[in-house]
C-alpha cells in the first residue's frame, strides 16, 4: 500500500518516518519529497508498506498524531494524475490567432 504523509516537520528524516511506520508492519520504502532548488523538505512524503492491512493499521494509528513536534496527516495515496495538455484546462492556449497578415 502506498501511503501519503503530510505536514511533516521540515527536519524529519526518512529514518524517523520509517521507524514510526515499522511499528505497524513491514515498510518497503520511504521517500520524503525535497525541493530541487533548496534541498529542503517540502513537508510531505510517501511510505510503501508490504500489505494493505498493515498500511491501514498505520494510517489508523498515525493519522493526527505528533511526529517531531508536528501533527501529521496520514492517508492512502491517490494515484498520480497524468499531466496531459489535451485534457483541457491548464496548459497554454495554442488556439488560432485570428488575422495574421
Amino acid at each position: 500500500m502506498n501511503i501519503f504523509v503530510a505536514k511533516l516537520n521540515f527536519d524529519t528524516h526518512e529514518s524517523t518516518l520509517e521507524n514510526a511506520f515499522a511499528q505497524y508492519g513491514a515498510v518497503d520504502s520511504v521517500k520524503i519529497i525535497m525541493d530541487k532548488f533548496t534541498g529542503r523538505s517540502k513537508g510531505f512524503g510517501f511510505v510503501e508498506m508490504a500489505s494493505d492491512e498493515e498500511g491501514q493499521a498505520a494510517i489508523n494509528g498515525l493519522n493526527d498524531t505528533d511526529l517531531d513536534g508536528r501533527t501529521i496527516v496520514v492517508k492512502k495515496a491517490e494515484p498520480r494524475e497524468r499531466r496531459d495538455n489535451n485534457r483541457g484546462g491548464g496548459g497554454y492556449n495554442r488556439g488560432g490567432g485570428g488575422n495574421r497578415y
